[in-house]
């Protein structure tokens, strides 16, 4: 994962919220749901925290009452949902060449997971790695659900694959028929990775509506967002990220001494934070919340110890924060991701 706080954006972020709003339910409604406040889809931000994203999804299925709202979200995809990658993807010359290009720009529309192609002879396979694995179904389904839409659509002829599996369980009590529908086959489940494997001669299938002339030139920018952003993760948000990390279990994190630690004054590092679009309190945030989903995961660790480690002086006050954080408390989380997120 990248070292600056991982995100979606906002254009990834809309077939979520037009999913919910079908059902009827409102972006306050959807971000109280997920433990966010209530304005913080309205106005809709550039970006938003990876992991909150993945608790609206959750919110999304619980208060719609859809159990497949993850496959419903990747059927709304479009082209702008992909950011610059899908207008790169709209001058592939053929689906070997998007699916090629899927693995080098995905990262410029969200920091959820990332793809890999492989041959296997007279089957190619198309494996996505989440990097979040305790997730729940919603988010690896709305993914391929996303996927396949929207490859149905360049290829201007609907494609299913021969095999399907998730990672995750098999949901019980859900409509089979309903992966059928949006996936083109009912998928294993249990599985160790999440993948599709296709014919590998599809990987040649010309892309009906290419615009192959524009391919240079939105390769060009794509490059230059990816120096962009490979540059401000190796910036001042990594570098406090990483001095936060240092000082937590041993000290008071504090604004001042982690600009001491950088050799800054802290009005100094304020100024840079909010030059690459962040505050300490979000850097701080960032760097607990991913800490504490590590520590959870080790049943060894009391709440009491999490709660210390993380630099919080009391276990309530840490319990506070990570609802915040997840729309869960951290005894309910641990629960569910020992139990495999399931």
């Amino acid at each position: 994962m990248p070292a600056s706080p991982p995100r979606v954006t906002a254009a990834y972020l809309q077939p979520l919220l037009e999913t919910a709003a079908a059902h009827g339910v409102s972006p306050s409604a959807l971000a109280t749901g997920a433990g966010l406040a209530p304005t913080a889809l309205d106005p809709l931000p550039d970006a938003l925290a990876a992991g909150d994203y993945i608790a609206l999804l959750d919110a999304g299925s619980r208060l719609a009452h859809d159990p497949h709202f993850g496959l419903h979200v990747g059927e709304r995809v479009r082209p702008g949902t992909y950011s610059v990658y899908g207008l790169v993807l709209l001058a592939c010359r053929d689906i070997g060449q998007a699916l090629e290009q899927t693995q080098r720009y995905e990262q410029l529309a969200h920091d959820l997971g990332r793809s890999r192609l492989e041959p296997e002879g007279a089957l190619a396979r198309y494996t996505w790695v989440s990097h979040y694995p305790l997730a729940s179904r919603h988010l690896a389904e709305s993914v391929f659900a996303g996927i396949r839409t929207f490859g149905c659509w360049l290829a201007g002829r609907p494609l299913a694959p021969q095999a399907l599996a998730f990672a995750h369980a098999r949901p019980k009590g859900v409509d089979p028929a309903e992966y059928v529908r949006v996936l083109g086959t009912v998928p294993d489940f249990d599985a160790p990775a999440h993948t599709a494997a296709f014919d590998a001669s599809l990987l040649a299938l010309p892309l009906p509506a290419a615009d192959t002339g524009m391919y240079p030139l939105l390769q060009q920018h794509a490059e230059r967002l990816l120096r962009e952003r490979a540059q401000a993760s190796s910036g001042i948000v990594a570098q406090v990220h990483a001095a936060i990390v240092r000082s937590l279990a041993t000290e008071p994190v504090r604004l001042a001494g982690v600009a001491a630690a950088l050799d800054l004054s802290p009005r100094t590092l304020q100024r840079k934070l909010a030059d690459a679009g962040a505050t300490f309190q979000q850097v701080l945030d960032a760097a607990r919340y991913a800490l504490a989903m590590d520590y959870l995961r080790q049943d060894a660790l009391s709440l009491v110890d999490i709660a210390f480690l993380l630099g919080f002086q009391e276990q309530s006050a840490f319990t506070h924060a990570f609802r915040e954080w997840s729309g869960l408390n951290p005894g309910a989380w641990r629960e569910r991701a020992l139990a495999g997120g399931r």
